[in-house]
């Protein structure tokens, strides 16, 4: 998706599913099945596309943590596992699974985006080939990884959540060799993120420095506001993590939108990408009724007589809107009424002479 192609089209919003599977396939295929519903706004009788893409993150657990930290005791009441390594375990799909969440996803019409943690990772590409490759930001400076990602030619999307302007200069000098289909998302690795360190002007730094590429948005608060006004700020691409219940284990559940705030939050951008128009000042044809009805037009003040002619003091200004306007007071003032005016009556042209 290069900066090009995306403008003026509708923004690309990813449902992270990451690890809100909690280690089933049926799950996972459930949360696929929520994000590919339509969106119905009421109000004006629109059937809104839902999400376009759907996104699972892969682990090779062998090159994730040192053995010290993956044998630790991890005793939360989001564990799946006694130690951190079995928590880890119990959540990670094989690449047979992903590629049958992979297919599910594609029957329901959306792309597929994965998060490869590694270069081991790369062994699901055996299987199918993703829509776009998604790098963590703690791996934008994991520069053999990236060099591997950029060596298959498939679009990558890189996150800013724990990198400044070199960690991103180096990816994206180690990723350019290969190709250019590259997005940046800015992120801050916070979660959930608190407002005060949401800095979503770091948008529009991203859109003025590095133009060539799709600029995005990868959020981590509670809530809406923030992707849609990401949105509104020109952001192509929203990512968010998605879940069935916020209520359901996982460390990742309540940071997650439910079935009503992913319902809330797509019908949000999906008008607000129609809300945007061009960059330009006009007359709307949806206003000209309004503007007919409730505009004001030049009147008269008291009974004009035929015969008479019309001052400035005869006049003030009454809706509807179809007559003449004050700034056309020329063609009124000094002219004479063709038939009587009633008191506080538009005056049109074919009143006067």
């Amino acid at each position: 998706m290069k900066s090009n192609e995306t403008a003026n089209k509708e923004t690309y919003i990813i449902g992270e599913i990451g690890q809100n599977h909690n280690g089933s396939v049926d799950l996972a295929k459930l949360i696929v099945d929520l994000v590919s519903i339509p969106i119905i706004e009421s109000d004006f009788n629109l059937k809104l596309r839902g999400m376009d893409a759907v996104k699972l993150t892969k682990r090779d657990l062998k090159e994730e943590l040192t053995q010290s930290q993956m044998s630790r005791l991890y005793d939360t009441p989001h564990s799946f596992g006694k130690t951190y390594g079995e928590h880890r375990a119990f959540l990670e799909l094989s690449d047979e699974q992903h590629f049958d969440v992979y297919k599910h996803a594609k029957t329901k019409g959306l792309d597929f985006v994965e998060t490869l943690c590694s270069k081991g990772c790369l062994s699901l590409l055996k299987l199918f080939t993703p829509d776009r490759l998604k790098v963590a930001s703690r791996d934008l400076t994991n520069l053999p990884l990236l060099e591997v990602m950029a060596e298959t030619k498939i679009p990558i999307i890189l996150s800013t959540g724990m990198a400044g302007k070199k960690e991103l200069d180096d990816a994206l000098a180690v990723i350019s060799k290969y190709h250019n289909d590259i997005s940046i998302l800015h992120c801050v690795s916070q979660y959930p993120t608190e407002p005060k360190n949401t800095n979503l002007n770091s948008i529009k730094y991203l859109q003025k420095n590095y133009s060539q590429y799709t600029i995005g948005y990868s959020d981590h608060t509670i809530g809406i506001s923030t992707p849609v006004a990401a949105v509104a700020m020109g952001s192509r691409i929203i990512e968010k993590h998605i879940t069935l219940d916020r209520r359901m284990k996982g460390t990742d559940q309540a940071g997650s939108l439910g079935p009503d705030g992913i319902n809330r939050m797509v019908r949000d951008i999906r008008v607000l990408d129609m809300a945007m128009g061009k960059e330009e000042l006009f007359i709307d044809p949806s206003v000209s009724v309004s503007k007919e009805k409730l505009e004001r037009s030049i009147a008269s003040k008291r009974v004009i007589k035929k015969g008479e002619t019309i001052e400035e003091k005869d006049l003030h200004l009454l809706s509807p809107g179809d007559g003449f306007k004050w700034a056309q007071k020329s063609n009124v003032i000094g002219k004479s009424a063709q038939q009587d005016i009633p008191a506080d009556e538009i005056i049109y042209p074919n009143m006067i002479g």
